[in-house]
């Protein structure tokens, strides 16, 4: 057969078929059998040296032909098979106007984790740095450098997790990030150390596990009086300019003097309910000026430099703040609850 009549023959061949064809994959095996490197008109060009000088010219004139009327077939058919696939997707997954809406509801933040970022933010902003740690710590750091030694009754006081490998615990308090931060960097140190904390309790005002936000002022010439300014902006801007604010002489074996902080019952105004126990007061913290122990176990000369460092629970100002009765309501995830503090 003559390459002509070869050519005229394939394009009638292939006509037939690339029409017939209704999937797209049928359609790309077919165009590569007859217009790809390998196909059929490629071999026809490939054989054109073997042909007579005299019909070459009108050989390869007729196989481009045929190759150009290929491409444009298969690109209008591989356009109609999009197309009716398109049309059937439609069909399949047609909308019925006349349903309800499907409402989304939108996420929120946990409102623990609100109320952290929000104390954070009031620290950043009085120029404390964000420090953190490990949540397994050793002792060394939980305990010991701060003041808190084996035979200590103090660490009667914390129900500590013990792990299996011997020198670790799960931190009871977030006070080993300011040993860390105290035997990494000299003073002046500005520091909040916030996360999570663990202790062997469970009743309706505490957890297991817990948030806790402590800081620490390292600097020559600091003074009580700096403490109590830091504290009472803190407070002030949590719950109000008109909070009223008290401290009381405490006990805690990493600072001297101690105390605990006081504000007026948020539910009550003063007055005196089940919440403050009748005392119109709620405790909120523990602060207290630097033991000089403390400094001494990190390396830090106690009679240039002095500190002060407080402490306060997050789960407790949320409680507080939002007037939430229960701390395990804080850990349910139930929905009907989270979804409260939307917008706050």
């Amino acid at each position: 057969m003559e390459l002509q009549d070869r050519l005229k023959a394939l394009k009638e061949e292939y006509r037939k078929l690339i029409e017939e064809a209704n999937d797209l994959q049928i359609l790309q095996k077919l165009k590569a059998e007859i217009i790809g490197k390998k196909g059929e008109i490629t071999k026809v060009l490939k054989s054109l040296k073997e042909v007579p000088p005299e019909k070459r010219k009108e050989i390869g004139k007729l196989a481009n032909e045929i190759k150009e009327f290929f491409e444009e077939f298969i690109k209008a058919k591989e356009q109609e098979i999009k197309e009716k696939l398109l049309e059937e997707e439609l069909k399949k997954s047609k909308v019925d106007i006349t349903l309800p809406p499907y409402w989304i509801q939108s996420g929120t933040s946990h409102v623990v984790r609100r109320t952290l970022k929000e104390i954070t933010d009031i620290f950043a902003y009085m120029g404390f740095k964000i420090e953190e740690g490990p949540e397994v710590e050793k002792e060394e750091y939980n305990f010991d450098m701060l003041n808190i030694p084996k035979d200590h009754p103090a660490r009667d006081m914390q129900d500590t997790f013990f792990i299996n490998k011997e020198g670790y615990v799960l931190r009871t308090h977030t006070s080993p990030v300011q040993i860390r931060a105290m035997l990494k960097r000299k003073p002046p140190i500005a520091i909040v150390a916030p996360g999570r904390v663990y202790r062997k309790d469970a009743d309706p005002t505490h957890s297991p596990m817990f948030h806790q936000i402590e800081g620490l002022f390292v600097d020559e010439n600091a003074t009580f009086k700096h403490l109590k300014g830091i504290l009472k902006t803190f407070l002030e801007a949590v719950f109000g300019k008109n909070i009223p604010i008290r401290l009381r002489p405490s006990y805690f074996p990493f600072t001297e003097p101690s105390v605990e902080v006081d504000i007026g019952c948020t539910v009550c105004k003063g007055e005196g309910c089940r919440v403050c126990k009748g005392t119109g007061w709620l405790e909120i913290l523990g602060a207290g000026m630097v033991d000089p122990n403390v400094f001494e176990a990190v390396g830090i000369d106690s009679e240039k430099y002095s500190g002060f460092a407080f402490g306060l629970g997050i789960e407790r100002i949320t409680m507080l703040k939002y007037q939430i009765p229960d701390i395990r309501l804080l850990f349910t995830n139930d929905l009907r609850f989270n979804t409260q503090f939307t917008g706050f």
